[in-house]
């Protein structure tokens, strides 16, 4: 049975559109907070780009550092997406309701910053254009006879990730086209027009509900496969790397995948709880859904726990000097042993003790603790995968050397969480950010059906 009291469709649209139509008194000052942080991380980028490289931490043998952690991290983020809204919306878990359109529109933006850090970590990033267009004039860098590997992973990443990036940004549209009739019925002036456009002429009819539902079902299902790929293709980058230890295990991909997921749902469960603090969405983002979410990050967690062990025992197992030598780095070695058992701590062993607890589940601030936990840990996560690998990939120890991140890195890392916390903030004042007619939906479902003798709630029926 859901908890809460019951809603009425007006009460629901006046509450929901409050975002759009009247603005808190907070929302320009934090978003001038917040651009002003991004604007710091950009004069941070221009001078990388014309200091060049050499301002950052990275050399040899780590050419992978900050950029292409946080580029794994933001990557993980974005399939809480797929995971809360295409799995659950398949498998008809009610309390989902509340958590799909944030988790699709962290989705979308998490993919976008994703992307910006391979860019970024190339030190030019304008050569961008000889790699992927054929220009009328012949490219310098295949003029002097340097071409793109085709069978490195590294050409796969951008094809997988603007697929589930496009995908995405479809399944947001499809899903939002009824809200905006309604906020095309609430507004005037451009913003009507807006609307109205965006709207694509819905008028709640019987055929464009059932159209859309199937979009939303077909486009679910179709997603899944993309969801399973564009993780496993990033873990790719390191499998299939032979050349640096640590690196090529065959359980990389469900490790990256299951990874990503505990990551984002984590961070959705957090961003719902700041969501309803900041405008104050009691009845809709309700102890129940969190605590629904935390039961569901326990089974998540667990099985990425697993193939954390499985992956430190392959590497274990095959007793290679240089395998050792990187194990040996992260596990005995101070800093790394230190950082690698702080890592474990936070992403495992923390959240789960508080997330068995019901208490500690329904309680918003320990909970919200144990979601940046989790998240500072997959951060760490991807961080001590990427440079003691590197650290000993050369097999002449001479040659080995470790890895100070800049101030420049520090800078753009930060700027990255800004710059999505700033498109999150300002995206809630465009669209509703809980879907109005998935919790209406809800509010009629809540009602009871009879069955013979017994009465029970209607969302227990079969459809």
């Amino acid at each position: 049975m859901q908890e809460g009291t019951p809603l009425q469709s007006r009460q629901i649209n006046a509450e929901l559109l409050r975002t759009i139509l009247n603005s808190p008194k907070w929302f320009w000052i934090a978003i001038s907070i917040l651009g002003l942080i991004v604007l710091f991380a950009m004069a941070a980028a221009g001078i990388m780009i014309n200091k060049g490289m050499g301002v950052t931490g990275l050399n040899r043998p780590v050419m992978w550092g900050f950029f292409i952690t946080n580029f794994v991290f933001w990557i993980g983020i974005s399939h809480a997406g797929v995971m809360l809204s295409a799995i659950l919306r398949l498998s008809k878990a009610e309390w989902r309701r509340p958590a799909t359109r944030a988790a699709e529109i962290l989705t979308v933006f998490s993919l976008m910053t994703a992307m910006m850090m391979p860019l970024i970590h190339t030190g030019r990033p304008w050569r961008l254009v000889y790699w992927i267009y054929t220009l009328p004039f012949v490219p310098y860098d295949y003029a002097r006879g340097i071409w793109p590997n085709v069978r490195s992973p590294l050409v796969w990443d951008p094809s997988a990730v603007y697929t589930y990036l496009t995908s995405s940004i479809l399944f947001v549209i499809i899903a939002l086209v009824p809200d905006f009739a309604v906020l095309r019925d609430r507004t005037t002036g451009m913003s009507n027009r807006i609307y109205g456009m965006l709207a694509m002429g819905w008028q709640g009819n019987p055929r464009q509900w059932k159209l859309q539902i199937i979009a939303g079902v077909l486009l679910s299902a179709l997603i899944l496969p993309v969801f399973v790929s564009v993780h496993s293709i990033v873990s790719w980058d390191f499998g299939m790397a032979v050349s640096v230890k640590s690196w090529h295990s065959t359980i990389f991909a469900p490790y990256f995948v299951v990874g990503a997921v505990h990551s984002g749902v984590s961070a959705v469960a957090f961003v719902l709880i700041i969501l309803r603090y900041i405008y104050g969405w009691q009845n809709y983002i309700r102890h129940e859904h969190i605590d629904a979410l935390g039961r569901l990050l326990i089974v998540v967690a667990t099985g990425w726990f697993y193939f954390l062990v499985m992956e430190i025992i392959f590497g274990i197992y095959g007793r290679e000097a240089d395998e050792i030598a990187v194990r040996s780095l992260q596990f005995t070695v101070n800093p790394w042993a230190i950082w690698m058992l702080i890592f474990v701590v936070i992403t495992y062993f923390l959240p789960v003790a508080i997330w068995l607890s019901k208490t500690g589940r329904r309680n918003l601030w320990i909970m919200s603790f144990a979601c940046i936990s989790v998240n500072i840990g997959m951060w760490l996560e991807r961080f001590l995968i990427i440079v003691p690998g590197l650290a000993r990939k050369q097999l002449l120890t001479f040659d080995w050397y470790t890895y100070r991140p800049s101030a420049i890195e520090w800078i753009l890392v930060g700027g990255t969480f800004a710059m999505v916390s700033m498109l999150m903030l300002f995206i809630a004042r465009v669209v509703p950010l809980i879907p109005l007619y998935d919790i209406k939906e809800a509010e009629i479902l809540r009602t009871s059906i009879k069955i013979g003798r017994v009465s029970v709630p209607a969302t227990f029926r079969e459809d």
